[in-house]
């Protein structure tokens, strides 16, 4: 992270809903320390919720979406897509172009969004993936026609909190989420498999799982620590007619990597068929 990144934002932020996305960015910010306690608040419908983030967190707590909106410089939606239209209905009429309205809902176009909004509010599209619950996200973000690259400076910021953020252009948003959106459920599958291929081969589950998520974590790190290409990470292990080149024959044989490329086709296809 760069000495600009380390920089405490000079802004207010608002949540429209208090739930687990919620809650990951308001730990990852407080903990990166570019933002107080003091500027975030967050509306949630249920008391418990709410009382529950003033406790953890010691943020600014509202049953009143308006209110969040009246006290903040950036509004997050963390909603489900379900109730963004009903959300941006309640708020429209109090948002001005000194907001920052930024989106976490699967699926809602920019388009969708400024259409409902005042003319000129500049609008942010991000897509999270759930590894952000544990400040190990992958997340994209795309700007709206109001939106200037200061804007975008602050909303990666922000998610920069929580992993890694990269900028594209809003036509790769469904293979973003064909990819890093719906990819954690790919690597649980792959792990749950790996782990029953332990315990087939006599190895307590126990053992078999602390084994396999430790390798698929060692394994992802060196790709990314080292900078490497997976496939000269691949040559490191593989030795001539040793164990792994007989494991990788197996891959091959069964066209693991058309069956991945299979996977994002199919996920990244049925997000073009969602989008609003």
């Amino acid at each position: 992270m760069t000495a600009r990144e380390k920089t405490e934002i000079c802004k207010t932020l608002g949540f429209i809903g208090g739930g687990q996305m919620a809650e990951a960015l308001i730990k990852g910010m407080l903990s990166k320390k570019i933002l107080k306690p003091g500027q975030i608040t967050a509306s949630d419908l249920t008391e418990n919720r709410r009382n529950y983030l003033k406790r953890s967190f010691q943020i600014n707590i509202t049953s009143e979406n308006r209110e969040a909106v009246a006290g903040s410089d950036i509004i997050i939606l963390a909603v489900k897509p379900q109730v963004i239209s009903t959300i941006l209905e309640e708020i429209g009429p109090i948002v001005s172009r000194n907001h920052i309205i930024v989106s976490i809902a699967a699926g809602i176009t920019i388009h969708s969004l400024e259409k409902r909004l005042p003319k000129g509010t500049k609008v942010v599209r991000v897509m999270p993936n759930t590894p952000v619950l544990v400040q190990a996200g992958a997340t994209a973000i795309c700007k709206g026609t109001a939106a200037r690259q200061s804007d975008l400076d602050i909303v990666r910021q922000i998610l920069q909190a929580v992993g890694k953020a990269v900028v594209i252009a809003e036509t790769l948003m469904d293979a973003v989420t064909g990819l890093s959106g719906s990819g954690p459920a790919y690597v649980f599958t792959f792990i749950e498999g790996l782990i029953d291929a332990g315990v087939r081969e006599g190895l307590p589950r126990t053992v078999a799982q602390e084994l396999v998520v430790q390798t698929v974590l060692g394994a992802a790190l060196m790709c990314q620590n080292t900078g490497k290409h997976p496939a000269e990470l691949t040559a490191m292990v593989t030795s001539p007619g040793g164990t792994t080149v007989e494991g990788l024959h197996v891959m091959e044989r069964a066209a693991l990597r058309g069956i991945l490329l299979d996977v994002v086709r199919a996920a990244t296809e049925r997000s073009r068929e969602l989008g609003v």
